[in-house]
């Protein structure tokens, strides 16, 4: 009884951190402290290693979960009735399927699918937020994506690719029968939340009559940083700001280094209708065969 009975598969930036959160207030559900230990992703693995900037920082690098008794550990003393985890890279990764397969081939499983397009595109914005993402070009961002892959950059990066549902969702009914994966897209949870809990509830085997408080939704980027120098500079340990807080006192220092941070952040940018359709013949064919897969009308992605 120390394993999961639900994993919530991803996609990145589709709601699952809303969605976490609001699975926490269920009383027959339990949800693991740690939101992300991707325990299927890097298991038995020394630790999760990756190339791009700031990969080192990055929750896959410093919170995922590797050993078996660790992350069991996660639900130790869980008496509710239903016990999940929403690590968002689950569907991305081609060996978690099997790995899930082999420790808990009863495991229920949930899919959020966004709009490939709009979740890539929301992934950039993260990064830039976070001030990891260099390029402030969303296409010169997309043209560089398969380098970056080829370089060893983690799968944040990675914006078209872990859209590529039609790769993915294949690899789950290899392994587990299709009524074991549940599928909802990002519209269903953003336009219906009440209904899709309640089917949700229903699938992960609580009571679906319970009613949820709906706060603002996570992870929304709200600005994003201009000159990633000066945002680490800022927020990073270094030896000048060591001198400086030996030679400036507090009272000066810290009211210029907030304005310095405020001087540095802009209003994200737009996926404006041109560039959306300036990007959509790259995602067009993974649409149209989502939309086979699935059986369901996504004409509205197009």
């Amino acid at each position: 009884m120390t394993l999961p009975t639900f994993l919530l598969l991803g996609a990145p930036k589709a709601g699952t951190t809303a969605l976490y959160y609001v699975l926490q207030q269920h009383p027959q559900v339990f949800m693991s402290a740690v939101k992300e230990p991707h325990f299927f992703a890097f298991a038995d693995a020394q630790a999760a290693q990756f190339n791009g900037p700031r990969d080192d920082r990055g929750e896959l690098t410093t919170r995922s979960v590797t050993d078996v008794s660790a992350y069991k550990a996660l639900f130790a003393g869980a008496t509710e009735m239903a016990r999940g985890e929403a690590s968002t890279m689950y569907l991305y990764y081609p060996q978690v399927p099997e790995r899930i397969a082999h420790y808990a081939p009863e495991m229920k499983l949930v899919a959020i699918l966004r709009n490939p397009i709009d979740r890539a595109f929301s992934h950039f914005l993260h990064l830039r937020r976070e001030g990891r993402e260099g390029l402030t070009d969303f296409a010169q961002a997309l043209a560089a994506e398969p380098e970056r892959i080829a370089q060893g950059w983690s799968p944040a990066w990675h914006y078209q690719a872990v859209g590529n549902y039609t790769e993915q969702l294949p690899r789950y009914w290899q392994q587990f029968p299709r009524q074991q994966l549940r599928i909802y897209l990002y519209e269903d949870w953003q336009r219906d939340p009440a209904g899709f809990l309640c089917d949700l509830f229903e699938f992960i085997g609580v009571d679906s009559g319970f009613e949820a408080q709906l706060g603002d939704r996570a992870n929304t980027t709200t600005q994003v940083q201009k000159n990633l120098g000066i945002h680490d500079f800022l927020t990073q340990e270094n030896p000048l700001k060591s001198i400086l807080r030996r030679l400036i006192p507090a009272r000066i220092r810290q009211p210029l280094a907030a304005k310095a941070y405020r001087a540095n952040v802009d209003a994200p940018p737009q996926l404006t209708p041109a560039l959306r359709t300036q990007l959509l013949p790259q995602f067009r064919e993974g649409i149209l065969r989502t939309q086979e897969l699935i059986g369901r009308d996504l004409s509205h992605w197009l």
